[in-house]
């Protein structure tokens, strides 16, 4: 195998600021596109380090606090619950919901409007978050939601039965 940067001594030096980054928990980025009622922090992005195919951050909802709707444009959206309930709300009328805990994953399809609720009336919820493009997109939209949306169980179309 052959690497771009590894043909000769010399090149392999470029590698030491152009190879892997460490952000520390203490450098993230509060300067990116927020929605109401949660706080985005970026830690990878075009911005901070050159990212051309990701945005990654945290995102943190205080207890008993819901976000507003939005979507996310052309952008794949995963989350992954650290600490806490995360109730997510999405369609046209926010008209399903799923919860997640700790240790699960959630994924949001490109421009599908949802909503993040923190299920909890007394614990902040603590989530990384992973999107497919360099920038982050966040659009917020105005949105009449249902009063009772319909749970949705997820059923994974490649071990449908578990």
């Amino acid at each position: 195998m052959t690497l771009d940067r590894a043909d000769s001594p010399d090149e392999n030096v470029a590698w030491k600021h152009d190879g892997v980054r460490v952000i520390a928990a203490d450098q993230l980025d509060p300067n990116t596109a927020q929605t109401p009622g949660m706080d985005r922090k970026a830690a990878i992005n075009f911005a901070r380090v050159g990212a051309q195919k990701l945005w990654a951050g945290t995102v943190h909802i205080h207890a008993d606090a819901k976000t507003g709707a939005h979507h996310h444009g052309p952008l794949e959206s995963v989350i992954y619950v650290v600490k806490g309930r995360a109730r997510m709300r999405w369609g046209n009328a926010l008209e399903f919901t799923a919860e997640a805990g700790p240790g699960d994953f959630i994924y949001v399809p490109p421009y599908v409007p949802h909503q993040e609720i923190n299920a909890s009336a007394t614990e902040t919820l603590e989530c990384v978050l992973c999107r497919s493009d360099g920038e982050a997109v966040a659009v917020n939209v105005d949105i009449e939601p249902v009063e009772k949306p319909e749970t949705v169980r997820w059923i994974d179309p490649t071990h449908p039965h578990g």
